[in-house]
């Protein structure tokens, strides 16, 4: 694998481990695994008027897979689904597509460009989003 996946900035973003932990009384969580390559994500959410006031995840797994993770910790608190989607679907393009998005929801989020050209890496890196898109249907579905 190249050199440039495992960039110094992907290291840093996922030793920083930003949203790290649990939460006492999440109103959604999620858990969802990549079997491919064994990482583990669960996320926990509360919310307040539709945006995530708290978030908590605890990540098992590769590299990018914790350093996206902690990318949505960084990012995540203030943003309704529609914001995670939007984010979510930026990163999806990164990955698939030849020409990356003009604009993207997170600037760091251009730190995974360097996985486009390994397929196999693209479960993990959208593993945590998975994950929180699922956590804030359980929030929706215990309202």
């Amino acid at each position: 694998m190249s050199d440039a996946l495992y960039q110094q900035a992907i290291k840093n973003l996922a030793r920083a481990a930003h949203g790290a932990g649990r939460l006492e009384i999440p109103d959604g969580s999620a858990l969802r695994d990549n079997p491919l390559c064994g990482d583990r994500v669960r996320m926990e959410i509360t919310r307040h008027d539709g945006m995530i006031s708290t978030l908590g995840h605890d990540t098992r797994g590769c590299l990018l897979c914790r350093a996206s993770a902690s990318l949505i910790g960084r990012h995540a608190i203030g943003q309704d689904q529609a914001g995670i989607q939007a984010a979510q679907q930026a990163l999806e393009q990164l990955l698939t597509q030849p020409d990356p998005p003009a604009a993207l929801p997170w600037p760091e989020l251009a730190l995974f460009v360097p996985a486009h050209p390994f397929p196999s890496r693209h479960g993990c890196v959208l593993l945590p989003f998975q994950t929180l898109l699922a956590a804030l249907k359980d929030s929706d579905d215990n309202a």
